[in-house]
């Protein structure tokens, strides 16, 4: 039932977050929902509310730990908190990781949950015992308030994604009236 509830949180999110990210209700709407699916991530917390509909799908099957030697993230932080920034600026902070797994490390894809917030992320495999880096920039422009990010980095681990997150306190700039 936690999968469905986090599968269905994740494809809410997902969804507006393609909608675009200049409408400041669709954004803050898109920041609660993140902050839910981190807290029932966080805590385990499973939705207890059951209804026929919820059968899980094909698709939806738990991933299969793959045999053999894997590759794992041991990042020396998952979360940032930027504090207060103005409203128009650019920030950035670089996540710092090392391959603790017994397989080279190789990164797919990273993306943002917001056109906002932009990872860059090593192309080449990082070694067994290698440090990497993931720099995420966030540009506050038009998100006014408390904004959560989430970066989902895809690779060859187990499981396939993980989720390293951002923070910031944007103070609203003055209006021009």
């Amino acid at each position: 039932m936690k999968n469905i509830t986090l599968l269905s949180a994740t494809i809410a999110v997902l969804g507006l977050a393609v909608a675009g990210c200049s409408n400041s209700d669709l954004e803050s709407r898109v920041t609660r929902l993140e902050g839910r699916v981190a807290e029932l991530e966080g805590k385990g917390v499973a939705n207890t509310r059951a209804t026929a509909t919820t059968q899980p799908a094909a698709t939806n099957e738990p991933e299969m730990k793959p045999d053999g030697p894997l590759p794992v993230f041991t990042f020396t932080e998952e979360d940032y908190d930027f504090g207060k920034i103005n409203e128009g600026d650019e920030v950035e902070h670089v996540f710092q990781f090392t391959n603790t797994g017994d397989a080279p490390l190789i990164i797919s894809d990273a993306k943002g949950s917001c056109g906002c917030t932009v990872p860059e992320w090593p192309k080449e495999p990082i070694g067994i015992g290698e440090k990497g880096q993931i720099k995420v920039k966030f540009n506050s422009s038009k998100k006014p308030g408390i904004q959560n990010k989430t970066v989902t980095i895809t690779a060859n681990t187990f499981p396939k994604q993980s989720r390293i997150k951002i923070k910031a306190d944007v103070t609203p700039a003055a209006s021009a009236e």
